[in-house]
C-alpha cells in the first residue's frame, strides 16, 4: 500500500510546479519532500521527477499518480471534514493561503489566535497572490484563502465559493520628502491627475496591484512609465528611499517609513478590499468558522489601533 504522506508530497510538487513550491504549501523543507518522493519511487519502482534545467519535472506516469493521489487525498478531506463536523471541534489541517501583505499584517495574529484556541488544529500557510490564491480554494488544494482585489479590478471569484468580506485598505502616495510633490501635497490629498508623467515603481505584471495601477493612469490618460519592478513593497519603499520614483502602497503590513521617504494621500482615497474565500461545502467545518472569527477579529483590532 502507497504511503499517504508519499502522495501527498507528489501532489503538492503536481500543484505548486516545483519541490520548493510544495514544501512551503506543506510546511516541510524541500530536502524532506525530496525525500518522500525518492521513498515513492523506491515503493513504485517508477521515476517520478526528471530533472530540468534547475527545476524538475513531473513524469507521464507521476502525473497519473498525481491524479489519483488528488482523488484520494479528496476522499480523505472529506472523512476528516465529516468527523470534525461530527465533533463540532476545530482538529485536522487547514491550509491557508494569504497575499503578501496580509500574511504580514493581518496572519500572525490569527495564526497565534487559532493555535491559542485550537490546540488540536494543525494551521498552515502559504504565501500566495490572490488569483492563483482563489484557483487553489476552487480546486480544494487550500481550505482558506485571505484574498484582495480593487473595485475597477475585481478577483474573478469562481461559483461554489463563498467570500467574506473584512474590510478595505486604504492606498497612500510614497515619494522621497524631498520631492516638488511631497511638499504640494503635504496640508491635502493628491490629485490623480497629479500623478502623470511621474516614474513609477511597482509590483510585476500579473498581480493584480499591477493591473490596478495600469488602469488608474491609464484612465488618467497616461500609459505608466513602471522603470522598476520589485514583489515586496518593503523593496518598493527602498527603491523610493533611493530617490528611484515613487510607489502606490497599502497600509495593511507597511511598517514605519524610512527617513526621507513620506506617504500622501491620494484624492478619491483608492483602496484595496481585503476579504476570504472558501469553499461553500466547507462552511459548517468548525476550522473554517473558526478561522473566519479569528480574522474579523484581527482586522477590527486593526481599524481601532
Amino acid at each position: 500500500m502507497m504511503d499517504l504522506g508519499r502522495l501527498r508530497a507528489l501532489h503538492a510538487v503536481a500543484v505548486h510546479g516545483s519541490v520548493g513550491g510544495a514544501a512551503a504549501a506543506l510546511g516541510f523543507t524541500p530536502s524532506a519532500v525530496s525525500q518522500q518522493i525518492a521513498k515513492l519511487e523506491r515503493e513504485t519502482r517508477t521515476v517520478l521527477l526528471e530533472r530540468q534545467g534547475r527545476g524538475v519535472v513531473l513524469t507521464d506516469a507521476a502525473r497519473e499518480l498525481a491524479a489519483t493521489a488528488r482523488t484520494v487525498l479528496g476522499l480523505v478531506k472529506q472523512a476528516e471534514v465529516r468527523l470534525e463536523e461530527q465533533r463540532g471541534q476545530a482538529v485536522g489541517r487547514l491550509l491557508v493561503a494569504a497575499f503578501p501583505s496580509g500574511a504580514r499584517g493581518l496572519m500572525p495574529g490569527v495564526l497565534a489566535d487559532l493555535r491559542r484556541r485550537c490546540p488540536e488544529l494543525d494551521v498552515r500557510m502559504l504565501e500566495s497572490d490572490p488569483y492563483p490564491a482563489a484557483e487553489l480554494v476552487a480546486r480544494g488544494e487550500v481550505d482558506l484563502a485571505l484574498v484582495q482585489d480593487w473595485p475597477t479590478v475585481p478577483l474573478p471569484v469562481q461559483d461554489g465559493l463563498i467570500r467574506l468580506d473584512l474590510g478595505t485598505d486604504p492606498v497612500d502616495l510614497v515619494l522621497p520628502a524631498g520631492d516638488a510633490l511631497a511638499a504640494l501635497a503635504a496640508l491635502s490629498a493628491v490629485p490623480v491627475e497629479r500623478l502623470v508623467g511621474q516614474r513609477w515603481i511597482s509590483v510585476p505584471p500579473g498581480n493584480i496591484c499591477h493591473d490596478w495601477l495600469l488602469r488608474t493612469l491609464r484612465e488618467a490618460g497616461e500609459e505608466p512609465d513602471v522603470r522598476y519592478q520589485a514583489g515586496e513593497f518593503e523593496t518598493q519603499i527602498a527603491l523610493v528611499a533611493a530617490g528611484l520614483g515613487m510607489a502606490l502602497v497599502p497600509r495593511l503590513g507597511r511598517g514605519p517609513l524610512p527617513p526621507g521617504v513620506v506617504s500622501r494621500p491620494v484624492a478619491s482615497q483608492p483602496s484595496r478590499r481585503v476579504f476570504a474565500l472558501w469553499r461553500a461545502q466547507a462552511s459548517r467545518r468548525p476550522a473554517i468558522t473558526e478561522a473566519l472569527a479569528a480574522m474579523r477579529e484581527r482586522w477590527g483590532a486593526l481599524q481601532d489601533g
